[in-house]
Formats: structure tokens, sequence, C-alpha cells
């Protein structure tokens, strides 16, 4: 029987892919067949990821800058002539009460995490469209359902970004475009292991998490292919918690 996960001749662009989980998304995407584009805001991280997955699309992308992804968006076609999947991973978070948030600090969350998700859907639209498989795939978080101490400006652009995730799946459905997001349970990386390795905070998410353990970021790739691939084609407006069954949880001990 065919292999309904296979992305052999299938472009996909990894945008936040420099680090952490969209670097780990970018990199199991290659080992299935995916022609991978990874890209991010740092160079030298950028340059380190191409050679990984074997590309030679190296540009600097940032999200907050429409004209820089419609760059990255024609580079990409000019190599390969088609853009088959799209993945959101950019954003980053900060811990501060809400009462102390400044504007621009909240302003500045939201435009990387929900209006830097917007662009890049609307700048690769089209070419998603053209695929006829065209698939988009965002990074939302446990904090899209569930509200955590001081992190209020991230856990309203990521529970926006899921509602943005289900309005373009329902757009975009008559153009055969699946919408899909990830939910990672809690996953140490370089943005949030300082909140929570060793830390209160961090013994209670272990606690809330029946599996007792943090994610290893190759732990998100099934998901991410599943999602890219054809066995979603029937798939859409969905959110798929890789969370060791912490939002399915209610006491545990």
């Amino acid at each position: 029987m065919r292999n309904c996960l296979d992305l052999s001749g299938r472009v996909a662009v990894v945008i936040g892919a420099t680090s952490g989980l969209g670097r780990a998304i970018a990199i199991g995407l290659a080992e299935h067949g995916a022609q991978v584009v990874p890209t991010g805001r740092r160079r030298q991280q950028v340059d380190e990821v191409c050679c990984l997955v074997g590309t030679t699309v190296r540009l600097v992308t940032d999200v907050t800058d429409r004209g820089s992804i419609e760059a990255l968006r024609d580079a990409v076609l000019a190599a390969f002539g088609r853009v088959d999947i799209l993945v959101n991973a950019a954003g980053y978070t900060l811990k501060q009460p809400a009462v102390e948030i400044r504007e621009d600090q909240w302003t500045g969350i939201f435009d990387t995490n929900l209006n830097g998700a917007l662009r890049a859907c609307q700048v690769f639209y089209d070419p998603l469209k053209a695929s006829g498989k065209g698939r988009v795939i965002n990074i939302a978080s446990l904090s899209s359902f569930l509200a955590f101490r001081d992190v209020a400006a991230y856990s309203a652009s990521k529970t926006a970004l899921l509602s943005l995730t289900r309005s373009l799946a329902c757009e975009w459905a008559c153009d055969g475009i699946p919408v899909n997001a990830i939910v990672p349970g809690v996953f140490p990386t370089e943005m949030n292991k300082a909140l929570i390795q060793g830390s209160e905070r961090g013994k209670e998410l272990l606690m809330r998490t029946p599996m007792a353990r943090v994610g290893r970021p190759e732990e998100l790739v099934g998901a991410a292919v599943l999602l890219a691939s054809d066995g979603a084609s029937f798939i859409t407006g969905q959110a798929i918690a890789v969370d060791g069954g912490y939002l399915a949880s209610g006491v545990n001990s």
C-alpha cells in the first residue's frame, strides 16, 4: 500500500526553525522526504539548520516584516517552483504580571506570535493553493486552552492563534488547504527553559502531566508529518496536543 505519510516531492517552509521545536520539525519533515526550507531571524542558526536538511535556499526571515516573508516566498518558488507545506513556529514569551506589561511589550508579542503567522499565511496562500496539496501547521500552546500565571500576553496571543487556525481552516477548505495546529506540552526549549527547569512552576507542570516527564522535541515530528501529508487530507481546523496527557488530566495524586 502507498505510504500516505510519505512527503517525497513536497516543499516545506518552516518559519522559526532556528532552534527548539521548529528546528526539530524542520529536520523531521526532511527525514520523511520533504525538501525543507528552514528560516528564522538569526543568520548563523539558519545556515546550520539548512546544512542539516540539505537546502540551498538560505534566507533570514523576520515575521514582523511582510517584505521579508515575501522575499522568502519568491526565493523558494524560484528554487523549487512550488510550496506545499507552511509551518509557523516563530514566537517568544514574556514572564510578567499582567498589570505591569507595557503596551509595546504586549503589541510586540502579538506582532510575532499572531500577526507573524497571519502574514506568512497570507503571503504563501497562492502557492499553497496552487500546490493542490497545501498544508498549514501552526504551533499553538497549552496556553491556547489554559491560563498560566504571569504570561498573559503570550497566552492571549496563542489563544488568538488557535482561533486564527480555525478561521483559516473554514475559509480555505474550499481551496484544498487544511489548516491545523500542534499543541506542545512541556518541552524545555531555549525560549522557556529558564521558566520551567528546576523551578516550582516546572515541578507543577510535571505533576500535572500524566506521563510525568517533559517532551523531547523529536516527539513533535509524528504530528507534524501527519498534518503535512496526505494522511491529513480530511483533517482541518484541529489542534493536536502532544502533551503527555496534560490537557486530558484532572487530579493525579
